[in-house]
């Protein structure tokens, strides 16, 4: 654990750079790297503050680029956390893009499902979608019974997407 400090200590340091070049540089380091704790907490932190549209390209495509199954659960915490609606969408995509498997997390999405905006709830919709194969019919159940709860207004915009979801879970 000391090592994985000193590691977020010196990528914090090099996110912080005013260079786009050595931020660009410090996110791609993360690639040839073995996963250590907390890095994927750093860099959601660090996504959620920028307005640097080229830098948050590069954390996206690090994030939909994971494939240590190891690190969904750190991604779910993120997921979970009150980061801004287009940092949220961001990781939620990554959960599909990434390839890795999700189904464990599905009642976690479904919350955000019911939370997020349209663009965050048919980004749930997709890994949702793609879990069904993996969730017991118990799982599902659930699922159902936490969009039933709290599902939107007929009127409301995600209404149509909330009732196929409910449909495919069926």
């Amino acid at each position: 654990m000391i090592q994985s400090g000193k590691k977020l200590k010196a990528l914090d340091l090099l996110l912080k750079n005013k260079n786009r070049s050595v931020v660009s540089e410090a996110i791609e380091s993360l690639r040839n790297e073995p996963p250590y704790q907390g890095a994927i907490g750093l860099l959601i932190s660090f996504y959620d503050t920028i307005n640097d549209p080229a830098i948050k390209r590069k954390i996206g495509e690090f994030m939909n680029d994971l494939k240590d199954q190891s690190k969904s659960k750190e991604v779910i915490d993120e997921i979970r956390k009150p980061w801004k609606p287009d940092t949220i969408r961001m990781l939620v995509s990554s959960c599909w893009q990434s390839g890795l498997d999700y189904s464990a997390f599905t009642p976690d999405i479904a919350r955000i499902f019911l939370k997020g905006d349209y663009m965050t709830a048919v980004e749930c919709f997709t890994v949702i979608e793609e879990s069904i194969p993996r969730i017991t019919r118990d799982i599902k159940d659930e699922i159902i019974s936490i969009i039933e709860e709290e599902s939107p207004y007929p009127g409301d915009k995600k209404a149509p997407l909330t009732l196929e979801l409910i449909s495919i879970l069926r």
